[in-house]
């Protein structure tokens, strides 16, 4: 279980690694950077957003695994960056299974030509595969999405690629994670589940 900070303060985020939270997931650097300075390595921190290249520097430093690379470069990136501190970063590779043009991620097809470049880059390594799913009332939709990712990390799981070890597939949030459970995932990200309801909807 992750706990989804996106816009949470460093004290809500203290309160919930108090409880017994173990994994904090952030979407961007600077309030990482914040809520470290508050909760330090007490936990694990996952980075859960869209990763820009001018963030990769400071990212591999902060956090201790990468769940949202989603192109060659920005794994280059990460690998070049991680060289320069000593450091092998654990990576999820973000899959669009729901093909929807505003998302990030690469389509499953895409995934294993991905993963056979990215398991020759010798500071990062792949662990698996993440997935968002679509925004959508009816949980089924959900479903077939959370099954198409599972089967795309069966796939991959079965190239048994060097330096490539499928352990982790992080899909399910507050309204999904248990259609996700159902589905195989074993990372779920969860937000106002942990936290509560945010002023604004968006989970």
């Amino acid at each position: 279980m992750l706990a989804a900070a996106k816009t949470r303060q460093p004290q809500e985020i203290l309160a919930a690694v108090t409880a017994g939270v173990e994994i904090i997931g952030e979407n961007y650097v600077q309030e990482a950077e914040r809520a470290y300075e508050v909760v330090g390595n007490r936990v694990k921190w996952h980075f859960i957003g869209h990763l820009q290249k001018n963030k990769v520097k400071k990212a591999v430093r902060l956090f201790d695994m990468i769940e949202t690379v989603d192109s060659l470069e920005i794994a280059r990136e990460i690998d070049k960056r991680c060289a320069q501190i000593g450091k092998i970063m654990p990576v999820l590779i973000e899959v669009n299974s729901a093909r929807e043009k505003q998302k990030s991620g690469v389509f499953p097809e895409e995934v294993a030509p991905l993963v056979r470049e990215m398991a020759a880059l010798p500071n990062l390594r792949v662990e698996g595969l993440m997935t968002m799913g679509p925004d959508s009332a009816n949980p089924e939709d959900l479903r077939l999405v959370f099954a198409e990712t599972r089967k795309t990390f069966d796939r991959i799981s079965q190239l048994n690629l060097p330096g490539v070890e499928m352990r982790y597939l992080s899909m399910g949030m507050t309204d999904s994670y248990k259609i996700a459970l159902e589905e195989g995932s074993n990372i779920v990200r969860l937000g106002s589940k942990i936290f509560g309801e945010r002023d604004y909807e968006e989970d």
